[in-house]
């Protein structure tokens, strides 16, 4: 395919990956972000192995071994008790078999990894989208504030809150799953008396759970994500910049097991968001508008696949573009639905059903993925 100018609407893991991989086919590419600059929020973030395939395409593995965690298990355990029921070894062993490692980072390491190998000059802050217009020869981006931009086609990795996903398809219904999600980084010095071991450990308790991890190959940062019921009449916005009062997090893991008492304890500040589920979309591209990430496939956290996805997406999408003919930018768009949306909508639902790897399982089918090889003949890949 001929040299296009490309814009996108959304500089996070997703659109800044498409960004690197359609500037090195040659594109021409803008990526519009509607934040003021890049902000460092306190998070953790799970790179399996089929992420990671993705990040080392765009060179930036080794950057990220050099300073995330590689957990030596993944254990389940029971909340009261510590009792384990699943054991899933990482390491060297989950790298040997599904060819690349598994890294526990704080997410705007990855974030920051990924945005440097993209040219600053192509990142445009403080454009919030506000209407997008298509013809035959492309599309007109409209911003707040008057400005306009032309591009041949426009990918939308605006994230769940998605502006092109609403242009392009409507207002949407998310529906609140009932439940909140308390997350904070931590300095594990904090809890130096704890004898926290090299995993990456999941609480699970009746009704809720806890996830906990180093995010930091020196050990020296802990982070833990939660989910929690909580009635809809009480919910946070969907939003990851909403403080969360500790002395209600605590009161939910009241009756944990003595080591997330100790977690909590510790706790100096926390950040708390509604989880909300949609729906697959029916489909996730117009003639010259076309999906990624989470704004076509928000997920709910459970399975640390949504960034993931993000990765596969745009792997899969520089390649349908790649290999399309002049003129064909739409079929493109159809090809990598076809190969995408049926593994993101599996996952979707997976991560909404809170089960991965609770018990025994083998996780072959998301860890063995490797969007950057897979074929892209075939119907519904993955």
């Amino acid at each position: 395919m001929r040299s296009m100018d490309i814009a996108i609407a959304g500089a996070g893991i997703g659109g800044l990956a498409a960004a690197a991989l359609l500037l090195r086919a040659g594109h021409r590419v803008t990526v519009y972000e509607q934040a003021e600059r890049f902000a460092r929020v306190g998070s953790g973030i799970q790179m399996a192995p089929n992420a990671m395939k993705v990040l080392r395409w765009l060179g930036v593995e080794q950057r990220l071994v050099a300073t995330g965690f590689q957990a030596e298990f993944a254990i389940s355990r029971t909340w009261d008790s510590g009792a384990e029921t699943s054991r899933l070894e990482l390491g060297d062993a989950v790298a040997r078999e599904f060819g690349a490692p598994y890294l526990f980072l704080h997410r705007a390491d990855l974030h920051a990894a990924i945005a440097d190998i993209v040219p600053p000059e192509v990142v445009r802050f403080s454009h919030r989208l506000s209407s997008v217009r298509e013809d035959r020869d492309g599309v007109t981006l409209g911003f707040e504030g008057g400005a306009r931009e032309r591009a041949d086609l426009l990918v939308g990795a605006d994230g769940v809150h998605s502006q092109v996903r609403e242009i392009l398809l409507g207002p949407e219904r998310p529906r609140y799953t009932g439940r909140v999600a308390y997350r904070t980084v931590l300095p594990a010095e904090r809890v130096r008396g704890l004898s926290l071991e090299p995993v990456r450990t999941k609480w699970w308790g009746p009704d809720r759970h806890m996830v906990v991890y180093f995010v930091s190959r020196n050990r020296d940062q802990l982070y833990f994500v939660t989910s929690v019921p909580e009635p809809a009449e009480w919910a946070t916005p969907e939003s990851w910049s909403s403080r969360g009062e500790l002395d209600e997090l605590r009161a939910a893991y009241a009756g944990f097991h003595p080591e997330v008492q100790a977690l909590l304890d510790a706790c100096p500040e926390v950040w708390k968001w509604a989880l909300f589920e949609r729906d697959p979309l029916a489909r996730w591209s117009s003639e010259r508008v076309v999906l990624l990430g989470d704004a076509c496939h928000p997920m709910t956290p459970y399975m640390a696949q949504g960034a993931a996805s993000a990765l596969e997406d745009a792997a899969v999408l520089a390649r349908c573009l790649d290999e399309a003919q002049p003129g064909s930018v739409h079929e493109a768009f159809v090809r990598y639905e076809r190969i995408r949306k049926p593994r993101a909508s599996t996952i979707q639902a997976g991560s909404s059903a809170n089960n991965w790897l609770r018990d025994r399982a083998d996780p072959g089918w998301v860890y063995g993925y490797d969007a950057c090889t897979v074929d892209l003949e075939a119907i519904g890949a993955g």
